[in-house]
């Protein structure tokens, strides 16, 4: 790939290259008809509630596969592709992963691959870059793509939004926003968004100075101090007309026995402006009972919703777990 720029051409070629070495004749033939310009991918729900995902128009389930860092604690790749099977074919076709999750056994984009490379067109995939240079930015696309056995995706995302400073760097005169808009432009990725769960200043900031589709933010994360998730970052998106994804919905389970993760789910999906949550997957009963939940959802009503603040209360004051402390991030296992 060249420094300036992006050849899809050859970029294709390349990745079909890659995928014969680590994969076969049966990858090349799954990059091959995997093109942008090909048919249209095919998604099917199952029965399972869907939402409109803002101005990309996309339908998706209202819960998401996440391929952090629960997914990446399953070591056996048969059973992480087993996991990724049966996702899809209970109807959770909204997969989200990025190019650092994982450890040296395990690497979360590489274990999507053994299922996309011949069931691309069924997922909506979204990944993450944490590189902010545009240089960097391309590398690291490059590098996930052929993880991934693929040659597009349908969400690229600046992975990790923390603070002011770096929506500052994000937005540089080659920083990584000008190759996200250069590969969505050559539709390498339908859409660009970005992530965060350390400061609802960033979010919001990020929300009002760039044009993003979705926006993937942190719920009942309070070491941050900047601001308020739910009542700032959130209605902004929704304003934007951006998709609004949830992450890190049932972490209080940690720490808030009554607070069970089904309750939590139900939690995220009825705060208003909020059209799916991405929880991690790490077994096929957290499949099945996400199922079961998605098919009979009832949202919660605004006593039931006031009573969950409450029972929360003891999480927010808390900020001893690691994953509360800038430093941490999701997905590495050490």
């Amino acid at each position: 790939m060249k420094n300036k720029g992006i050849d899809r051409r050859e970029f294709i070629r390349k990745s079909i290259a890659a995928a014969a070495a680590l994969g076969g004749l049966n990858s090349v033939a799954s990059f091959a008809k995997d093109k942008g310009s090909g048919p249209a991918s095919t998604y099917d729900a199952k029965g399972l509630p869907t939402s409109i995902l803002g101005k990309t128009g996309v339908a998706v389930p209202r819960i998401g596969i996440g391929c952090g860092s629960r997914f990446c604690a399953v070591q056996d790749p048969e059973k992480s592709v087993e996991i990724l099977t049966s996702a899809l074919d209970h109807g959770f076709y909204y997969w989200d992963t990025a190019n650092n999750y994982g450890s040296d056994k395990v690497i979360s984009e590489e274990r999507l691959g053994l299922v996309l490379r011949d069931r691309r067109r069924e997922v909506f995939l979204a990944s993450k870059v944490e590189e902010r240079t545009y240089d960097g930015a391309m590398r690291q696309l490059e590098q996930s793509l052929t993880r991934l056995k693929t040659d597009h995706l349908d969400i690229y995302q600046v992975h990790q939004v923390e603070s002011l400073e770096d929506v500052e760097k994000i937005g540089a005169k080659d920083g990584v926003l000008k190759a996200l808009q250069k590969l969505k432009d050559e539709k390498v990725t339908r859409f660009i968004g970005f992530s965060g769960h350390l400061s609802a200043e960033a979010m919001t900031a990020a929300v009002n100075r760039y044009d993003f589709d979705t926006m993937l933010i942190a719920l009942n994360h309070y070491e941050e101090r900047q601001g308020d998730f739910e009542k700032g970052a959130i209605p902004a998106a929704a304003k934007r007309i951006m998709g609004v994804m949830v992450i890190k919905t049932i972490r209080p389970r940690e720490q808030v026995k009554d607070a069970s993760p089904a309750e939590l789910i139900r939690y995220a999906l009825s705060l208003e402006h909020v059209h799916a949550a991405v929880i991690g997957t790490d077994s096929l009963d957290v499949v099945k009972k996400n199922a079961e939940l998605l098919k009979n959802f009832r949202r919660m009503t605004a006593e039931e919703m006031q009573n969950m603040r409450a029972c929360l209360g003891p999480f927010f004051e808390n900020n001893r777990l690691p994953w509360m402390h800038p430093d941490y991030t999701d997905g590495i296992l050490v």
